[in-house]
């Protein structure tokens, strides 16, 4: 294995060879995933048509945190093996988390893989898609320590309108059932100048909505030296000509300090929505996961924040099951969602990660027993979800019109899009045309738990930048050749709430 200081320079494949990535994980995933498509398309790739089944090159961004991530994995690769074989020429990739634990034993398992590469070499994906096609035998390069910050590599993005930005990479946190500071290393932050100086371009180029990220987005500073470096930097933001919204995920409640509580309540583009992970009520519980908070601490940031900004959405990630828990720790865990009240929430039953400490720990919870707490957990927090949506029913929202958010709007002849706290408004098409990124004003009129409708006529439109940069954007899509459009999982503008555990569920 070798590993090198700087990007490879781009190789031209200047073939129209085609290009698939899936990707799997967290927000740092997709957005590696975005620099990696950058990475081919400045090399001259093109993605494959969606479902064509046909790519030149698929790479393969994988997760190590969740469950079965290796099972999935080899079966994937399992399923292209035959296909390789029938398609002289044709390479698969293997990049992400679960490439940088795995790396000499990928190869061994599917010997068919053309290149292995880790979370700290995205940039060497081209030149060593190149090498192994020359040299003809498998290429696995994983560097033990960042090469390049992923944001000053290529990218291309998908959303015309709103964008990831990425402030640190790594975590310096312990959590015992996490893996992910082992692979991606300890926090590194961008210096703020670099940072703005990204924003500012994105929001040159149409962009309205940035979501800053970061393993532990809320320690941003620690590696330069200024504790209130995050604070600085929402203020920043706010400052910014152009940029309507901001959001920023995941923090950690150790690092949550009323500097940024300030800096969100007074900063008009910072959104008011939060994604708080909690993990656990039960103070033996949260110690036992080496979480540096405790239940009181949690609560008084819910409350400190509600203060602030009351019409805050607040969402988290909870752990059920973690080895040793017993009914009375789960009992707090169910207090402490009562009393936060939280809009959403992402529950997972605990499973062991290979790797981590508490995979080794005593008292592992038998599934059954995880089953029925995990029921009882889900079904109490769809009921406050539920609770707190309707108290939306009458307000006056303006949403930012999202682009494949609605899986029914075909249908239903409805259009979807964000609140400011990010909560989905479905809304009824308005006479005029809407673009995604663009801005309408809505009544409430109907609550799920998941979702909001709008069923009045739409009060306002306004046009946007972001707009106009969407439908440039789609024109230009329509004019390339066929093979270019798609590829991609569907991952659309970034989502503030997220899919999956926030920052690998180490947060």
């Amino acid at each position: 294995m070798t590993s090198s200081s700087d990007r490879s320079p781009a190789v031209d494949v200047r073939s129209s060879k085609t290009y698939e990535i899936r990707t799997y994980g967290c927000q740092m995933n997709v957005h590696d995933s975005e620099r990696l498509s950058g990475l081919l398309e400045d090399a001259g790739y093109v993605r494959a048509p969606q479902g064509a089944d046909e790519a030149d090159v698929v790479v393969f961004n994988t997760c190590a945190v969740r469950e079965n991530a290796d099972n999935k994995l080899y079966g994937n690769l399992g399923h292209l093996a035959p296909k390789k074989a029938a398609r002289p020429g044709m390479q698969i990739a293997v990049g992400g988390c679960l490439a940088q634990k795995d790396r000499d034993t990928i190869v061994k398992r599917a010997p068919w893989v053309d290149v292995v590469f880790g979370t700290h070499n995205i940039g060497k994906l081209p030149v060593l898609l190149e090498r192994a096609r020359v040299q003809e035998e498998a290429q696995v390069e994983i560097a033990e320590s960042l090469e390049a910050f992923p944001s000053t590599l290529p990218t291309r993005r998908e959303s015309a309108y709103a964008a990831w930005v990425s402030i640190s990479v790594g975590c310096n946190n312990t959590c015992t059932f996490c893996i992910v500071p082992a692979l991606r290393g300890k926090e590194k932050d961008r210096r703020p100048g670099d940072i703005l100086a990204e924003i500012e371009a994105l929001v040159a180029e149409g962009v309205c909505e940035i979501t800053l990220l970061g393993q532990n987005v809320n320690a941003y500073g620690s590696d330069i030296g200024d504790r209130e470096a995050f604070s600085k930097l929402l203020r920043a933001c706010g400052k910014i000509d152009g940029l309507e919204r901001v959001r920023f995920t995941s923090p950690h409640p150790r690092d949550f300090t009323d500097d940024v509580i300030a800096a969100m309540a007074e900063t008009p583009n910072v959104m008011p929505q939060l994604h708080m992970p909690l993990q656990s009520g039960s103070d033996p519980v949260l110690k036992a996961m080496r979480r540096s908070y405790r239940q009181e601490r949690f609560l008084g940031i819910i409350e400190k924040v509600r203060a602030a900004i009351p019409h805050a959405a607040i969402s988290t990630d909870i752990i059920v099951g973690f080895p040793g828990e017993t009914e009375e720790d789960f009992e707090q865990t169910l207090h402490v969602v009562r009393e936060a009240r939280f809009a959403q929430a992402f529950t997972f039953q605990y499973s062991k990660r290979p790797g981590t400490p508490a995979a080794e720990m005593d008292g592992q919870i038998p599934k059954k027993v995880v089953q029925e707490r995990y029921e009882r957990l889900v079904a109490l927090q769809e009921e406050i979800s539920w609770e707190e949506n309707k108290k939306q029913v009458g307000r006056t929202l303006e949403l930012m019109v999202a682009e494949g958010e609605g899986r029914k709007d075909g249908t239903t002849h409805r259009l979807s899009g964000r609140a400011p706290d990010s909560r989905l408004v479905h809304f009824a098409k308005p006479d005029q045309e809407v673009r995604p990124g663009d801005v309408v004003t809505v009544e409430i009129t109907y609550a799920a738990p998941h979702h909001l409708l709008a069923e009045g006529p739409v009060l306002d439109v306004r046009r946007t930048r972001a707009g106009d940069a969407w439908e440039k954007r789609n024109a230009a899509e329509k004019a390339k050749p066929v093979g270019v459009m798609l590829g991609l999982p569907k991952i659309g503008a970034p989502e503030p709430l997220p899919a999956v555990a926030s920052g690998c569920g180490c947060d």
